[in-house]
């Protein structure tokens, strides 16, 4: 089950001269960018078994998903519910609009790591949300992108990809096909 979205060229983020991401929000970017996401989910998740190795072994498994709004419409929280190994795993995405960059940061943690993860930065234009972020996985320097697909607002796709040259070439490792459950 691949998605279309992963040929889909990633739009690289620009860098400033100390090679930091220069995020530029979309023209349209506002606190309503995730509005579609209000709810229930059912979601199924395809996942690389392992990641920046060439693996070509996925996972696949279930999840529920519920998001709503917070700070008067400027954050939302979600909560992604499942079981591994008949262990209850729950994770967490924390976003937040800055009104005066017009950018979207996103912020991860679960029960795995029980740490907030560094956020990715970014915002949607029309149907596509992308989020950047600089970080270090299983030791290698990675630029992150998580993608939201939302051209079918009813059934959106997330889905994140590494790259280990600085946005040359992607490994999408992760894709969610999101249901409305309610």
């Amino acid at each position: 089950m691949a998605h279309g979205t992963d040929t889909m060229a990633v739009p690289s983020p620009a860098r400033s001269q100390e090679g930091d991401l220069v995020i530029t929000p979309s023209p349209t970017s506002s606190p309503a960018d995730f509005d579609f996401y209000v709810g229930e989910w059912t979601v199924k998740n395809r996942k690389l078994k392992s990641r920046l190795n060439n693996c070509a072994e996925w996972v696949e498994f279930e999840t529920t998903a519920i998001m709503h709004k917070v700070l008067n419409g400027l954050g939302n929280i979600d909560h992604i519910y499942a079981s591994f190994d008949g262990k209850p795993f729950e994770g967490m995405s924390v976003r937040f609009f800055n009104p005066d960059t017009r950018l979207w940061s996103i912020h991860w943690a679960d029960t795995n790591t029980l740490r907030l993860d560094k956020p990715t930065i970014g915002s949607f234009g029309r149907d596509f949300g992308h989020f950047y972020s600089n970080d270090t996985v299983e030791g290698v320097n990675v630029l992150i992108v998580y993608r939201w697909d939302i051209r079918d607002r009813e059934n959106p796709v997330w889905s994140q990809a590494f790259s280990a040259d600085q946005g040359k070439n992607w490994e999408w490792n992760w894709y969610m096909y999101f249901t409305r459950a309610n």
